[in-house]
């Protein structure tokens, strides 16, 4: 049996992996010269590598953690201590850490909580914890019904501070989902927080050694291709092709260089492209289904991660940062955290800029000069001198993972489509892991398993 697989990202490689296992055959198509999609990365004339975005791989990723061991490349992980570090904008160039003894779950979260007296006080702590308790107790079932309030809905409904939104969740709702408490929807943070209370190692983090490209999803593609499967970068699709039934006949693929077009057929067919092109790829005839018409609810979120090279180190944390600033996100000393990024005299801070709807359209100078105005406020000890720049590279994403906001989750599909040999993969259909690199290892395996199924059962054609 033949899988035709549009996208080279996690989704669409995860997919392949699990379809080769299965004894299928998938060919994927990606319309880029490059691996990854949302995990993308590119080499720059130095040989420095720059990427999509700033990827963490947490502990509450078990499918994910799973297809490294599968590939037999866990050592790429590398695994940092079990902390949360944020900034502290009141007093520059200080740090508040939240650690997580090594005693089980959720003890050692509440413990972490519990001495940290930078951000919040005592009763601010007690109030949030008396919050959390539905959540907790009545599982993913209470969390899933929260998606009808945004998180900062969420919060006052249970009487929590103002003050844990400000000092905690504005951060972690821009690095979840790129936007504020105000928009994201609570089923988002609330998952995150079980995940994180639920599971000892959960909120544990870690940095690949390398760039994505190269260390997770070339070993994917080799791991496809040594099985008989293909992976074909440069190879675009123009149009879902379908029959009088509206089953998929083929995938057009447009010629290129003065070669001709192609139709690739294959027994089964599935999207693992981002929703916002997947909707201009549906056919006439799908549109008017409702399970199509859903995904009109969903759209991608801007985002923008930015590299900055200086000529000195501006510090020696080896760890992912809170940078509480309204207009970063997270960021990383890349030469700390990475192995192959390593510089023992230099450092590379890869920094994600959100909410990023406002500048997405602004020039890559000006992004860099309203991030290095920020460093000044994080870094105070190295600006304005002696710290200098010496390059940059700014990678804008003006769809990324759908934009999480409150009803969200009732326009996310399933990876069964309507269309009987027809299938999605991708982080916005339904899976518990929601927007992230975990869920889209997990859809494609979802995609997978539901394709065997099918085919065992003759709903295939």
């Amino acid at each position: 049996m033949r899988v035709a697989i549009a996208g080279a990202g996690l989704a669409g490689l995860s997919c392949a992996k699990y379809l080769t296992d299965m004894g299928y055959t998938p060919i994927v198509l990606e319309r880029r010269d490059v691996l990854g999609g949302k995990v993308a990365a590119w080499k720059d004339e130095d040989g420095d590598w720059y990427e999509t975005g700033l990827h963490i791989f947490f502990g509450a990723y078990p499918n994910m953690l799973q297809l490294f061991k599968e590939l037999d490349i866990e050592d790429r992980l590398q695994w940092k201590e079990h902390t949360m570090i944020f900034n502290q904008p009141d007093q520059p160039g200080t740090y508040s850490r939240f650690d997580f003894p090594d005693i089980p779950a959720p003890v050692n979260g509440i413990v972490a909580i519990l001495r940290n007296n930078d951000m919040l006080t005592w009763p601010e702590k007690i109030r949030f914890g008396l919050g959390l308790i539905p959540a907790m107790i009545q599982g993913q079932n209470y969390v899933e019904q929260m998606d009808k309030y945004s998180f900062s809905e969420w919060l006052k409904q249970q009487n929590v501070p103002p003050r844990v939104e400000t000092e905690v969740f504005i951060a972690m709702s821009k690095a979840l989902n790129f936007i504020g408490p105000e928009e994201i929807s609570s089923t988002v943070i609330l998952t995150a927080l079980n995940r994180f209370l639920q599971e000892k190692n959960g909120s544990k983090m870690a940095f690949l050694d390398g760039s994505p490209t190269e260390r997770l999803c070339q070993p994917l593609v080799d791991y496809i291709t040594e099985r008989g499967g293909q992976v074909r970068l440069n190879a675009p699709i123009q149009e879902f092709l379908v029959d009088e039934s509206g089953c998929v006949e083929g995938f057009l693929i447009p010629g290129r260089n003065g070669a001709p077009e192609e139709v690739l057929t294959a027994d089964v067919y599935v999207s693992a492209m981002p929703v916002d092109p997947l909707k201009l790829m549906l056919p006439k005839p799908w549109q008017e289904l409702d399970y199509f018409k859903q995904l009109q609810g969903l759209e991608g979120v801007p985002v923008i991660n930015v590299h900055l090279w200086f000529d000195r180190k501006l510090t020696d944390i080896d760890h992912l940062l809170f940078s509480r600033s309204p207009l970063l996100s997270v960021y990383a000393d890349m030469s700390n955290t990475c192995k192959e990024y390593a510089n023992p005299d230099r450092s590379m801070l890869e920094l994600v800029l959100a909410p990023a709807a406002d500048w997405i359209g602004n020039s890559d100078a000006d992004i860099v000069a309203a991030t290095m105005a920020e460093l000044e406020k994080l870094f105070p000890q190295h600006f304005p001198s002696p710290a200098k720049l010496l390059k940059y590279h700014v990678v804008k994403t003006p769809r990324s993972v759908y934009k999480a906001t409150p009803g969200r989750q009732a326009c996310r599909p399933s990876q069964k489509t309507p269309i009987p040999n027809f299938y999605l993969s991708g982080d916005y259909t339904m899976q518990r892991y929601l927007a992230s690199m975990e869920g889209a290892v997990l859809s494609g395996k979802l995609t997978a398993q539901a394709i065997q199924q099918d085919l065992r059962t003759s709903q295939v054609p």
